[in-house]
């Protein structure tokens, strides 16, 4: 089935709506696309792409681009909150075949996937205000004038209105942690994802280029403590990195801060609504799978747009395509945030032992085509 004559609309100009909007569009479909934020994102934070979300930006015929403006990952480390090392494995050979790790600014990211849509405009500050369905369609009524669409896809993330409208509120489940990002000027080791865990905590640091640090901190849901206070006791380069914080003339504008959350729904197909990325599966960050999966389903969807004979048994064959990868990721961030909560001194134990073949059992089904 080509898509000469769909007209479709992609809620959310993220990664997963403007990489699907990309693939759509050369299927032959008229695409529009709306998103509630007022303005393209200049700031943001930083990005770890694995081995399966380099192999499908390649699918989408963007890899190149996206790999030009990141760095290189060659190793994974894990170490304690005083810097002595757990375990650490050689990205080469945890995605051997498959692609190599890329980190880069989030900005950096949704440049190259706003500059990949050619013709197609992105309509800002606009949201969906009713979705209804009859025989011929779907109509999205946003600002308050009714259109009807052949295809509506709800890619505007964990807080889809998408979503809500379709299928109703409940689908988001908060998983018990507090988390704050920033980027700042520091240096630290080169070509190396490193996460420091301590007791009931955890700090990743990340270098995205230009002697740029993309660094997530995480510790107990309700737990306001200040990060001096949440990472007392943690080891250089933590301490200087966060006076690199401190030093920014806007502390508070140079965080993010807010709840970790997953979303589970009974189905992300109504009709010819989709929901797909956050919208339909977000998870815990600690597989670092958000922006991997979403551009994956994209990928997924162009494909099987074009083995199917009509929409609807399209989007029941993508969902069931991705549900169980998808399924599988949530999984492992449960497992993952399961061996995080046991006492410090049995956690290190395990992870020194059997930390490098437990990181490969997570992401051995990621290896596999999408």
């Amino acid at each position: 089935m080509r898509g000469d004559g769909v007209h479709v609309l992609v809620v959310g100009a993220g990664i997963a709506g403007l990489a699907s909007a990309r693939t759509l569009h050369e299927w032959g479909a008229t695409v529009e696309v709306i998103d509630r934020q007022p303005a393209p994102p200049l700031g943001g934070t930083g990005i770890f792409l694995p081995g399966n979300s380099v192999r499908a930006l390649g699918l989408l015929g963007i890899g190149s681009e996206v790999a030009r403006r990141a760095i290189g990952i060659d190793r994974q480390q894990t170490l304690d909150h005083r810097g002595r090392t757990l375990f650490e494995i050689e990205t080469d050979s945890l995605w051997h075949g498959v692609a190599p790790c890329l980190a880069l600014h989030r900005a950096d990211l949704h440049r190259v996937l706003l500059t990949g849509l050619g013709d197609i405009s992105v309509r800002w500050a606009a949201s969906p205000e009713a979705v209804t369905f009859d025989d011929a369609g779907v109509t999205v009524t946003v600002d308050g004038t009714p259109s009807r669409y052949d295809l509506v896809l709800g890619a505007d993330g964990v807080h889809s209105t998408v979503r809500h409208l379709t299928f109703g509120p409940g689908a988001v489940q908060k998983v018990g942690q507090w988390a704050r990002r920033f980027v700042v000027k520091h240096d630290v080791e080169p070509a190396t994802w490193s996460v420091r865990l301590g007791r009931g905590s955890a700090f990743l640091t990340i270098p995205i280029g230009e002697d740029q640090v993309y660094c997530y901190v995480d510790g107990p849901l309700n737990d306001h403590r200040s990060l001096r206070d949440l990472l007392a006791g943690y080891a250089d380069p933590v301490p200087s990195l966060l006076d690199a914080l401190d030093a920014h003339n806007d502390t508070a504008a140079a965080m993010q801060t807010g709840d970790i959350e997953e979303v589970i729904v009974g189905s992300w197909v109504r009709d010819t609504v989709l929901l797909i990325g956050d919208a339909a599966h977000a998870t815990s960050p600690n597989m670092a799978q958000g922006a991997g999966l979403a551009i994956e389903d994209a990928a997924v969807l162009a494909e099987t747009l074009d083995s199917a004979t009509d929409l609807g048994a399209a989007l029941t064959m993508f969902e069931r395509r991705r549900r169980p990868r998808t399924d599988w990721v949530r999984e492992q961030t449960h497992r993952r945030d399961r061996a995080r909560e046991l006492p410090p001194a049995l956690r290190n134990a395990l992870l020194r032992w059997f930390g490098a073949r437990i990181q490969r059992a997570n992401n051995r089904q990621l290896r596999e085509q999408p």
